[in-house]
């Protein structure tokens, strides 16, 4: 009976996200013209195997869906609201898994005010620093890059045209409202006593980062401060700098290079080099991305990926990744394969 409820919700489930979807898709012309709402979104439902690993227990496969919404509407002139959701698995995977502890959470929630070409914003954002995090191609090519993005925090963030690019700076802290638990899966309520950088319920952390665009060439440098939280020895300041060109020829590449002392809250440092590659081909790319990660107190990571991805329609796209890790001393092999439908 268990297993057939079980069943049962996960049906709901995509059944919802596809109906979601559809209604969304119809409604976005009527939306965008007589409200001044304007969103986009997409929904992910795929498989993410380990097949082979050092410690067997981390031999898992997990079967997963997940959907972002991103909106804002405009409620004066100046004024709008902005928001994100996110539909996902909240909790780590311990063993084989499949459409299972699902949250439902914002991302995002706030008030931006745009003037000429600035915006101001206030609430739970996203703060700008570095991107191999998001562009590194690939099913597998942002996962190590992962670890420095900077997410769900309470804050204000200002973006501003300067010198013929963008400047971006953030105050902020680690979200401990109730925005940070999930609907559905509880993922629970962040608290300070969690410890962690950036985890201070102060505006004692910041990021600032420059970017410009030179044709088809886009080229970035930022840095960043965390102060230590709860049981942290020690504040966390980063660099980062990077570059990426699209060639006339089909292939786009990214290299980006950052630089952690005290990463963490610990008493280590950290470098981290990504750099990936991409060829269009019709409607296939071909991707390989690699993670190198230098500890100063701790053993070296890396990763090791090549992706392959096929758009079937202009909002739907299927992709397959394999990687090679290592990191913490330990080594796996994953397959990633996956379908994206945007809206």
């Amino acid at each position: 009976m268990f297993q057939t409820c079980k069943e049962n919700t996960m049906k709901t489930t995509l059944i919802f996200l596809t109906a979601s979807a559809a209604t969304l898709s119809l409604a976005t012309s009527v939306l965008a013209q007589d409200t001044g709402f304007e969103w986009e979104g997409e929904i992910e439902i795929g498989v993410d195997s380990t097949v082979s690993a050092d410690d067997p227990a981390a031999e898992i496969t997990d079967t997963y869906v997940s959907a972002e919404l991103e909106f804002e509407a405009a409620i004066a002139a100046h004024f709008s609201v902005f928001g994100g959701l996110t539909l996902e698995s909240v909790l780590d995977a311990t063993d084989d898994r499949t459409f299972d502890d699902l949250g439902l959470y914002f991302s995002t929630l706030g008030l931006r005010y745009t003037f000429d070409d600035t915006q101001i914003s206030v609430g739970k954002i996203a703060p700008v620093f570095a991107r191999a995090w998001d562009e590194a191609p690939g099913f597998y090519g942002t996962t190590l890059a992962e670890d420095y993005e900077l997410s769900e925090m309470i804050g204000m963030s200002l973006d501003t045209a300067l010198g013929g690019g963008t400047l971006s700076l953030a105050v902020f802290y680690a979200d401990d409202t109730g925005l940070s638990n999930s609907i559905g899966t509880k993922r629970g309520r962040n608290s300070t006593a969690n410890g962690g950088v950036g985890n201070t319920g102060k505006l004692n952390n910041f990021a600032v980062q420059y970017s410009q665009e030179f044709g088809d060439t886009s080229a970035w440098v930022g840095a960043r401060h965390l102060s230590a939280g709860t049981g942290d020895v020690s504040d966390e300041t980063g660099v980062v700098v990077g570059a990426s060109h699209s060639f006339s020829s089909g292939w786009d590449v990214i290299g980006e290079v950052s630089y952690f002392d005290g990463v963490g809250g610990t008493d280590d440092s950290a470098t981290y080099v990504t750099a990936g590659a991409a060829y269009g081909l019709e409607d296939w790319t071909f991707s390989a991305a690699a993670t190198v990660v230098n500890h100063s107190n701790a053993s070296n990571d890396s990763l090791i990926t090549l992706g392959v991805d096929r758009a079937l329609t202009e909002t739907i796209e299927v992709g397959f990744g394999v990687a090679r890790f290592d990191v913490g001393g330990e080594k796996s092999t994953s397959v990633g394969l996956s379908a994206v439908m945007s809206f």
